[in-house]
């Protein structure tokens, strides 16, 4: 009877993990030309998981986009970040389809979005047609692959949704062309203490481990004897490879086995936008920021609440306090079912040298994870909402002074290789407030290479308060310099006849762009703004403004602290 029952949970369980879709052929390739990707389904990235799987486009620009399945476009956006112009198709089957970072709409939806536009008098736009507007079958062509928004190279973005909740979901689940039979590739073993009394090794810090083999079987040479005291969990760097792509992608599954048991699973089938930013707890995020490589934890920090974790036992730490030898295997998988398996043994020691042989220092202060922290220091407020940690902190604070052109300390937040989840308060005080420049005080943080960033700051009660999502290093100054507007020899050129567009470079260093305010001939002026570039795009429109005559352009520059800078052309076209 028991046997029954466990292959009943067995069968239940199965069930829960396979939400894989019915119908596998649901969809075709988006693109008429050989498919092959540049990244897929949740890859690693800072702050997200890479929601689709990014197409290569041959190195340019312009490669026809086309329906992967009928239905009917009922969102349409245009940034100058994120996905650029991007078009989103709901179908019948109760998924969506999204088509990110294109060049341009086929004719009809152009004229559509440019109308609205101007409407608006607006670049950036968000559109909800009605149902009727724009329906397609599938193959139509509806678009031309481009590197518009915060692309960083030609390609085409692609994602499958649930419509139903907008979660996006694994499209290699589907087949329509992508070929991979290529084990995964696993290079290094992490091995992380888990709290101050773990040894390994004699040490209490991370081991990282460089492993042996290949072709789906991997291994820790002999000689290098891994001897462990308390409790610990593990983290490995890995990478898949799809067939004709050179292309590091991200593992679809990762399996932690310990004597025969599983205590650690990681399947991304799915997942949630509000949740992505959990990826900061997944990662080894002090290794990336110091190294610039993706680790991934085979186990779960306490704030760690990411729905892609399966079948986890202690969070996947292990106490290894039992004198015994214990066989390890982690286990990567891509959706194809290609494996690669690292095993390795583990000599658990009960008896532990370092235990309680650490002193906490004088100033540490301890930030659990699941409350809200505080802290006040001369000149400076440090306010940490309760979710906003991924674990207990052991909180440090530094003051230095200030250089001439700071208007406070240098304050030492922590540091920069601590993760945050959420946003949390920080207050400094100035030493002083220039006269009449109340509203241009900021926090400027400073990051890699003394690189300054204005954080979005007011000034209350004597404080300059921002939000600030990561720690590390902040002085509170003042922005009083306008944008920059480069027109690149423009100003010297009256005569514009047989030009095609107009570029001007517009840039702030400080606060940052706001708005711009484009004319011409009195009328707004639907100027593009390719925001990596900083740049500014005028495409003549004969229907907007009149051939062969002379014609005013005025634009208006604003940044974040209300900084303005103004440029006036006199051209013919």
């Amino acid at each position: 009877m028991l046997q029954i029952r466990l292959i009943i949970i067995s069968i239940l369980f199965s069930n829960i993990l396979s939400d894989n879709p019915r119908d596998r052929a649901l969809f075709i390739s988006p693109v008429n030309i050989p498919l092959l990707l540049s990244a897929n389904f949740g890859e690693l990235r800072i702050d997200h998981f890479h929601s689709g799987i990014d197409i290569k486009t041959q190195g340019v620009t312009g490669k026809e986009v086309v329906a992967a399945s009928s239905g009917y476009i009922y969102r349409i956006g245009v940034s100058p970040g994120g996905f650029g112009k991007a078009l989103y198709i709901k179908h019948p089957s109760g998924y969506s389809t999204v088509y990110g970072h294109l060049d341009r709409f086929i004719p009809e939806i152009e004229d559509y979005v440019k109308k609205m536009q101007y409407e608006k008098k607006s670049f950036l736009i968000t559109a909800y047609p009605p149902k009727e507007k724009f329906t397609v079958k599938q193959g139509d062509l509806i678009a031309y692959s481009g590197n518009s928004g915060s692309s960083g190279g030609p390609h085409l973005h692609y994602e499958i949704r649930k419509s139903d909740n907008e979660k996006p979901v694994n499209p290699l689940m589907f087949e329509f062309g992508v070929s991979d039979n290529i084990n995964p590739v696993i290079e290094k073993l992490f091995i992380y203490p888990a709290n101050r009394n773990t040894s390994i090794n004699g040490n209490n810090s991370v081991k990282r481990i460089e492993v042996m083999g290949g072709h789906g079987n991997y291994y820790i040479p002999a000689e290098k004897e891994i001897i462990i005291s308390g409790s610990a969990g593990f983290g490995i760097k890995s990478f898949d490879l799809l067939n004709d792509s050179y292309n590091k992608c991200a593992a679809y599954t990762i399996e932690l086995i310990i004597d025969s048991t599983t205590i650690f699973g990681y399947e991304m089938d799915e997942f949630s936008f509000s949740e992505s930013r959990y990826i900061n707890s997944h990662i080894d995020y002090e290794t990336y920021m110091k190294e610039k490589i993706y680790v991934q934890r085979t186990y779960l920090l306490p704030n760690d609440k990411l729905s892609v974790y399966k079948r986890i036992i202690n969070r996947g730490i292990f106490s290894f306090d039992d004198d015994l030898i214990h066989n390890v295997k982690i286990i990567v998988a891509d959706v194809n079912s290609n494996r690669s398996t690292l095993s390795f043994r583990i000599k658990s020691q009960s008896d532990n040298q370092l235990a309680n042989q650490k002193k906490e220092e004088e100033d540490i202060v301890i930030m659990p994870f699941n409350r809200q922290n505080r802290f006040i220091s001369e000149n400076i407020k440090v306010s940490i909402p309760a979710g906003a940690l991924y674990d207990t902190l052991r909180f440090s604070y530094k003051q230095i002074p200030g250089s001439e052109n700071m208007l406070s300390d240098l304050h030492q937040v922590n540091n920069k290789y601590t993760p945050l989840h959420k946003a949390y308060t920080l207050a400094i005080k100035p030493v002083r407030i220039p006269a009449g420049m109340e509203s241009k005080m900021i926090i400027v943080q400073i990051g890699d290479e003394q690189k300054k960033s204005a954080l979005k700051s007011s000034l209350s009660e004597g404080y300059v308060t921002a939000e600030a999502t990561s720690f590390g290093s902040f002085y509170a100054g003042i922005d009083t310099i306008p944008p920059v507007i480069n027109t690149n020899g423009l100003g010297s050129e009256k005569d514009l006849t047989g030009r095609k567009e107009i570029r001007i470079k517009i840039k702030d260093d400080l606060s940052g762009i706001k708005s711009y305010d484009p004319e011409i001939d009195g009328k707004w002026a639907l100027f593009e703004y390719d925001q990596k570039n900083d740049v500014l795009i005028y495409r003549f429109d004969e229907k907007r403004i009149k051939r062969n005559s002379e014609h005013v352009l005025k634009l208006k520059v604003t940044d974040n602290k209300d900084n303005i800078s103004f440029f006036n052309y006199n051209f013919i076209w």
